[in-house]
């Protein structure tokens, strides 16, 4: 089976992203963000019209900062998005890795997932 790009739509459309904002902030700082986004969205300046995603530079339109606002308004739509914004956006699009110079086994992909997720070994 495969999937489409729009199969991860919903996590690139985190309101937690589309606002630019961490999951621990406050509901003053989402009022305040989303209201400056629509301002600078309406006055269509360019640095508001991407934000990023953990899949990549997206469009930020005025409409998804309204949907987000909405979403972060509501207590359990709230933890849920938390829950899949709890890891960082990159700060850039991802680059490929360097090729390898040796052969042999390079480091388990995703090594620091875990910890990351606050998981400790036994």
């Amino acid at each position: 089976m495969s999937q489409k790009p729009d199969d991860f739509q919903a996590l690139a459309d985190n309101p937690f992203y589309v606002l630019g904002l961490r999951p621990d902030c406050s509901r003053v700082d989402v009022e305040r963000e989303g209201q400056k986004l629509l301002g600078m969205l309406g006055l269509k300046l360019k640095s508001a019209a991407t934000y990023m995603s953990p899949l990549g530079p997206r469009p930020r339109t005025e409409d998804k900062v309204r949907a987000a606002m909405a979403a972060l308004r509501d207590h359990e739509k709230r933890l849920a998005h938390e829950f899949w914004a709890s890891l960082p956006p990159p700060a850039a699009p991802p680059r490929p890795p360097p090729a390898p110079e040796t052969k042999g086994p390079g480091p388990a992909p995703f090594a620091e997932a875990f910890a990351a997720l606050g998981w400790r070994r036994s």
